[in-house]
């Protein structure tokens, strides 16, 4: 076994993984999995540019990361940034930083390399499970982009898009700051037309009809399984390989689309940085599953965060 520690740093959250990996028996054995919000992507859509509290937010992410990977006596660290530091001007600023914190550089991958790692973490659990038709479509629905990635074994197709959660509710829900609440109904046509052109562009590199299973991840897709089990609490077992239905998914969007912050900020699985973008994250997933014609969503818990542990092994 090798014990690595996996970092993903995207445009909501940096998360933290750290496991023992047997790659000559495909075992990962979990030690640790956290996540902070640090919104590394304000306002990236708008200024091209990292902003210093977001920069101070996620280097203080690190500073705990750093502590519990020396805890665990890890030695084999690879941390991948995904959208945002791939977009921004200043992201030398932000490589110099994590790079004095966790003795490591960032590697700022590029949406095919993001879109690999999301399948294999995915998907290496499901090869097992012979109810579950191939190929599989996986979903990953970021803060500033979108990953689409078809496959069986591996991977057919990937290709990933400029639509997040964070990058929606940025560009049509804020004005003069905050974020209107609940939407009008010409933000959320707004919001969907950006989703439509997406899937127009990712279809022309990924198949997105006549896949066997949707496999959707990320905290969009998990937060919207937690709501659909009812869920006092976020749980993480509960959650994982759970399926929530077109159905679920379409009622649960529309009651978030009339929903206020407070009423949002109450739902009991609901991490307190979510509770501004789940309602675009929400309106991604339903627009997927529009295009696709699945019936249902295979929820992972697993999955870009795993594929780095993997790849470091």
């Amino acid at each position: 076994m090798s014990r690595v520690a996996a970092i993903d740093c995207g445009t909501n959250s940096i998360r933290l993984l750290v496991a023992d990996v047997d790659p000559s028996t495909g075992e990962l054995v979990e030690l640790d999995r956290r996540m902070e919000i640090v919104r590394l992507g304000q306002g990236v859509d708008r200024t091209g540019r990292l902003a210093p509290e977001a920069l101070e937010r996620t280097f203080a992410a690190c500073r705990q990361y750093a502590a519990v990977i020396e805890e665990h006596g890890a030695r084999r660290i690879r941390f991948v940034a995904t959208s945002a530091s791939r977009d921004a001007e200043n992201r030398d600023e932000f490589v110099r930083g994590v790079l004095e914190i966790l003795g490591v550089e960032p590697e700022v991958i590029s949406g095919d390399q993001e879109a690999e790692f999301s399948f294999t973490g995915a998907t290496k659990e499901l090869a097992g499970r012979d109810h579950l038709a191939k190929p599989y479509l996986v979903v990953d629905i970021g803060g500033g982009s979108t990953e689409f990635v078809v496959g069986d074994d591996h991977v057919r197709a990937a290709r990933s898009v400029d639509i997040g959660c964070v990058r929606m509710t940025e560009r049509h829900l804020v004005r003069d700051g905050v974020v209107t609440d609940p939407p009008a109904p010409a933000q959320i046509d707004a919001i969907r037309a950006d989703i439509d052109a997406a899937l127009d562009l990712a279809e022309e590199s990924v198949p997105l009809t006549g896949a066997g299973t949707l496999v959707g991840l990320a905290g969009t897709v998990t937060t919207l399984a937690a709501i659909a089990l009812g869920l006092d609490g976020y749980d993480s077992e509960a959650i994982h390989h759970s399926r929530i239905s077109f159905d679920q998914v379409q009622e649960i969007t529309g009651r978030l689309l009339g929903s206020t912050h407070a009423e949002r900020a109450a739902i009991g699985a609901m991490h307190p940085g979510r509770v501004d973008v789940i309602t675009s994250g929400a309106l991604i997933l339903l627009a997927v599953m529009k295009r696709t014609g699945a019936r249902e969503v295979v929820v992972s818990e697993h999955d870009i965060l795993d594929g780095i542990g993997w790849s470091i092994a």
